[in-house]
């Protein structure tokens, strides 16, 4: 490595472990956020649904008799005003309607999946209550391997968020602020080559990758028992080309810009649809057939793809190959683009 490319990355690394808010953001939120998700998703009985019957004296209490049979339902007898109001409020799922014995009407707000499933279970108990007997056997096995859980599909994605938030805006912002106060037009009488100047920003990110990488997978695992099914090593590459990545279209989206406002439109403007599309929170596959090519080819989609077939599938690089593959084009074609579209002044 030559003198100037190791004094520049040292550089970056100075700069970054000076700033506390940086450490945070990049160290401890992605900790917190898992906390919190592991604490509000946790393993837990089902949640009694709470219903509410109106109707006629009489037809109201034998659906509550049949309701109290099952330990699933709460069921409230409240007047057909209340029941409403306690509907639109969100206290009960669903509104029972009894007026006539044996027949009852079903009150509840379609797109509301609690409320379906309320109608849904509601509707079998009060059916069985009268006699309903299934006719088709089945069986019932819980999985409940870890793998299989919410925390367990989060956990990558939160990796890779950090992963990317680290590369755009952690080298974004340094480039742009080192513009905006004229270091670069210095820099430039200096022997040092413009892809040594841009290289000291990637190559500093990988001291905090390794950092950030064993301090979440490490939480995870010790904390809500996580598994992680494949290599280390293999685990390692893929993160570092993810960082590879995300550090080079972080480089290319402060190529231009004069002002942080600006670079901060353009980095908020990348990164706002790999958030919502590329599975960090719920599964890309979520999002209609039509735009699946798209999500597929987004930097972050192919990050937690290969970090969940790594962690939870005990899958190697061979299996994650086309994920590689994308991941490497846009850290080649970005840190291109970077290099040449790289504004000093």
């Amino acid at each position: 490595m030559r003198d100037s490319l190791q004094q520049l990355t040292l550089t970056r690394f100075r700069e970054f472990v000076r700033e506390p808010e940086a450490l945070f953001w990049a160290l401890a939120f992605p900790i917190l956020l898992s906390v919190g998700l592991g604490i509000a998703f946790r393993n837990r009985p089902a949640e009694i649904v709470h219903v509410a019957v109106n109707g006629n004296p009489a037809a109201v209490d034998t659906v509550m008799a049949v309701l109290a049979t099952s330990k699933a339902v709460s069921a409230e007898h409240l007047q057909a005003t209340q029941a409403r109001l306690a509907l639109r409020t969100g206290k009960v799922a669903l509104v029972v309607n009894a007026r006539v014995p044996h027949r009852v009407e079903y009150e509840y707000d379609d797109t509301r999946p609690d409320s379906r499933n309320a109608r849904v279970l509601v509707d079998d108990i009060l059916q069985r209550g009268v006699g309903r007997a299934d006719v088709y056997p089945v069986t019932e096995r819980y999985v409940r391997d870890p793998g299989s859980r919410y925390i367990d599909f989060v956990i990558p994605g939160l990796l890779g968020m950090g992963l990317m938030g680290n590369g755009i805006w952690g080298i974004g912002y340094a480039v742009v602020d080192a513009r905006r106060k004229r270091l670069l037009k210095r820099l430039m009488a200096t022997p040092m080559s413009r892809w040594e100047y841009l290289g000291s920003f990637v190559l500093s990110r990988f001291v905090f990758l390794v950092i950030e990488v064993m301090l979440l997978v490490g939480f995870a695992a010790l904390a809500f028992g996580v598994p992680l099914r494949g290599s280390i090593v293999q685990l390692g590459v893929i993160c570092a080309l993810g960082a590879l990545a995300f550090g080079a279209l972080g480089l290319l989206l402060a190529a231009r810009p004069r002002t942080i406002e600006g670079a901060s439109g353009l980095m908020n403007l990348a990164m706002m649809p790999m958030w919502i599309l590329s599975g960090v929170f719920f599964s890309s596959e979520n999002f209609p057939r039509a735009i699946q090519p798209v999500i597929q080819a987004l930097p972050l989609t192919a990050v937690n793809d290969a970090l969940r077939a790594n962690m939870l599938r005990g899958a190697g690089l061979d299996v994650v190959g086309p994920e590689v593959a994308i991941i490497l084009a846009w850290a080649v074609v970005c840190f291109v683009l970077g290099l040449k579209l790289f504004r000093w002044r």
